[in-house]
């Protein structure tokens, strides 16, 4: 699996988008989740999220693209999503029941289980680097999920 590991060109921004958006999501849904079942909330950003995806892929005619999907990856692809879904249902419900300023940084361990994960199953390479940011991620989660 390491024709993984080599970064495409514009990757950063997208990460950066990634990471924008996903403060946006944080408090967006905080505010959301106040007056309503966190369940339903996440009902609703999933309604929202089909149509913007089928927009998307309309605008950019992409609908063929179904038909080049490997079972493999179509296995893969429907195992995130089902562990995207569980993730959001944690989420806006962690968020109904404490501070989003809480609820934020214990999510983003799940970049030091990326890294554990990344490590053993596709076989990327563990520097120093990679090891103190991890640590550091864990680090911060620990201070600010206990303040």
């Amino acid at each position: 699996m390491n024709d993984i590991l080599p970064a495409k060109p514009g990757w950063l921004w997208f990460a950066m988008g990634s990471a924008l958006f996903a403060a946006a999501t944080t408090l967006l849904g905080k505010i959301g989740v106040s007056e309503v079942n966190s369940n339903v909330a996440t009902f609703i950003r999933v309604v929202v999220m089909f149509a913007v995806m089928a927009g998307l892929l309309t605008a950019r005619r992409e609908w063929s693209g179904f038909s080049v999907v490997s079972p493999r990856s179509l296995f893969f692809v429907v195992a995130s999503g089902l562990a995207t879904g569980l993730s959001w249902l944690c989420y806006f419900r962690a968020l109904q029941l404490a501070p989003a300023s809480r609820v934020a940084p214990i999510d983003k361990l799940s970049v030091a289980l990326v890294i554990i994960f990344a490590v053993a199953f596709l076989g990327e390479p563990l520097t120093w680097q990679v090891a103190l940011g991890g640590l550091l991620i864990v680090t911060g989660v620990m201070v600010l999920s206990l303040a």
